[in-house]
């Protein structure tokens, strides 16, 4: 009768001969498994911003409803010839009325997969276009808008977890940078001002679109506020040139009195964002050299040295800036 341990031997070299004989595993690559990283981190991440897919959509809706709102009632405030004399060709104002009606595709496209999902959509709120008082700064706002549409949903992705979800996002991203491109090219500047696109956090986002919004209906609140507003000081106009010095102001002096550097985001940099030191005496600080097209401005309380700018250190903002 054969022993244990003889038996244990056989069993053993049996199975390490059916494993040299099997097909090697492929090894994941260096990209791989960053992505492999990056989904295991979606979770955290979103659960660190008390976010769940549903909340993001929500979110995501809010914009979309903002933004149909917007071109709605500009068109009906402004005649075509107002745009005519801005130099819009006939077929130029049709296309930029046709972003109207794409974004109240979207609205529809997510209050649908939001009621799918057995949720109430958000309702629309009440706005305050007031700002918006020709139809040259319609345009104006329209570019603004748009990129930031992109950016909110370029970041947001890192904290969706349902792959349907993401696509369904996806879907509407690539068409909000059409959007961006065409009004750029329409108003006569760079039609692509730089090779990457800028992500930021719902609620920097939601930051940048409060100003617009007076009130919401009963349950219509999102769980996210806004940081304190940030201004331009000088002429009040957001265009810069790097190496230059900028004048930043907030509606909360209490903020201004913890921030230590103003941030400068844009994408095809490391970490994401610029830091250079604020001057709370005089409210300013200086473009950093490199940066060009459109920069998400910010004020922080900190300036890490790996350029990742996070919720929790920014103190105020953020405005849209043009870098040249």
């Amino acid at each position: 009768m054969p022993s244990i341990t003889k038996t244990l031997g056989l069993i053993t070299a049996g199975l390490a001969a059916l494993t040299s004989a099997l097909p090697a595993i492929p090894k994941l690559t260096d990209s791989q498994l960053n992505i492999h990283s990056l989904m295991r981190r979606q979770n955290a991440l979103a659960a660190a911003a008390g976010l769940t897919d549903v909340d993001i959509l929500e979110f995501a809706l809010t914009l979309e409803l903002l933004e149909a709102a917007f071109y709605r009632e500009g068109f009906a405030k402004f005649p075509a010839a107002d745009f005519t004399a801005l130099g819009l060709s006939e077929s130029q104002i049709k296309d930029l009325k046709n972003i109207g009606s794409t974004e109240e595709e979207h609205v529809i496209l997510l209050q649908g997969a939001i009621a799918a999902a057995g949720v109430k959509p958000v309702q629309a709120c009440t706005y305050n276009f007031a700002a918006v008082n020709s139809a040259a700064a319609m345009v104006a706002t329209a570019a603004v808008l748009e990129n930031v549409g992109l950016s909110a949903y370029l970041g947001a992705a890192q904290l969706v977890t349902d792959p349907g979800i993401l696509t369904t996002a996806a879907s509407i991203l690539t068409v909000e940078a059409r959007h961006q491109t065409f009004i750029r090219a329409a108003s006569g500047v760079v039609a692509v001002p730089q090779a990457f696109d800028t992500p930021l956090s719902p609620k920097q986002v939601f930051s940048l679109a409060a100003p617009f919004i007076t009130s919401c209906p009963e349950g219509s609140n999102l769980i996210l506020t806004a940081f304190p507003t940030l201004t331009m000081g000088g002429d009040g106009k957001t265009v810069a040139a790097a190496g230059s010095e900028v004048k930043l102001q907030s509606s909360d002096t209490s903020a201004t009195a913890g921030a230590k550097f103003c941030a400068f985001t844009t994408g095809g940099i490391p970490g994401g964002t610029a830091f250079t030191a604020f001057d709370a005496a005089t409210g300013g600080c200086v473009v950093p050299q490199g940066l060009k097209g459109v920069v998400y401005v910010n004020l922080a309380s900190a300036g890490p040295l790996t350029g990742k700018l996070t919720d929790d250190i920014i103190v105020a903002g953020p405005i849209v800036m043009q870098v040249s």
